[in-house]
């Protein structure tokens, strides 16, 4: 009896030690994992969960940028609402369209381009933090989701009559300076993408595309002070080549630091 024991007890941990190591060839920056903040202790500030903004600069006449589309995929499967993507069209290539084929570049998105001294697409900016290569993304994102943020968001989007009624809440746990930028996006949007293999795809669907800033270029100067909610509301008018059943609404609050925190929202 004593012998059958022993030998259980050596095959059970010879067991875990071959659960713990199958999955050691898989790098670390290479998994999806959930990220959760950390509980915070009775003596620290209290803070909001994050929600990343990924603003990926893409191009219909770019053929890497349905790959930065894919990892775009994979990171809105593993984290959901906490990650806002954002495809802006313009720089070099970007593509306004012609009398037969849609073109989605827009002149904000050539210069946001510019403004970021971007040098090649796809390439993304993660919550503002310098560009970074698609390859990169999946680290960056999770490496900054597990960063709180000082403001808590919310945000409603109300379609009346041709005009978009948005309105924007937030509770700010520490004082704050910066700007708030309030962005129309559209999914669903079927038009030309050069593909990895160097063909041209014209039906390949074209999501989270922006379409226009709310509350100009850059947004609008704010002041939040700890403690006190505060809420902004604005209107935007549907161009009528938006298809509005696929709209929906970003916000952000980002200074030189970068962004803060964002939010997104279907037009209802």
């Amino acid at each position: 009896m004593k012998a059958m024991l022993q030998k259980t007890k050596i095959l059970l941990l010879a067991l875990c030690s071959l659960a713990l190591t199958a999955c050691d060839h898989i790098a670390d920056d290479e998994r999806l994992i959930e990220v959760k903040n950390t509980p915070q202790t009775p003596d620290e500030p209290e803070t909001a969960v994050r929600t990343v903004l990924l603003e990926d600069f893409t191009g219909q006449r770019c053929v890497n940028c349905p790959k930065g589309t894919e990892v775009i995929e994979q990171l809105q499967e593993a984290y959901g609402d906490r990650l806002v993507a954002v495809g802006i069209h313009g720089g070099p290539l970007g593509f306004k369209g012609t009398a037969k084929a849609k073109g989605l570049a827009t002149s904000v998105g050539d210069e946001y381009f510019s403004h970021w001294n971007l040098e090649y697409q796809p390439v993304g900016l993660i919550d503002r933090h310098g560009a970074t290569n698609y390859t990169d993304w999946t680290a960056a994102v999770r490496q900054q989701m597990s960063q709180p943020s000082s403001i808590k968001m919310a945000l409603t989007a109300t379609l009346n009559n041709g005009q978009i009624a948005i309105s924007v809440e937030e509770e700010p746990y520490a004082d704050y300076s910066g700007k708030l930028q309030v962005w129309v996006l559209e999914d669903g949007i079927t038009a030309l993408q050069s593909m990895p293999d160097g063909t041209n795809n014209a039906n390949y669907v074209h999501n989270h595309v922006l379409r226009t800033p709310v509350n100009g270029t850059w947004g609008q100067d704010i002041s939040l002070t700890k403690g006190t909610k505060a809420q902004q509301s604005m209107t935007q008018a549907v161009d009528p080549e938006w298809n509005t059943e696929k709209l929906s609404i970003v916000a952000f609050f980002y200074n030189d630091s970068g962004v803060e925190q964002a939010v997104k929202a279907p037009v209802k």
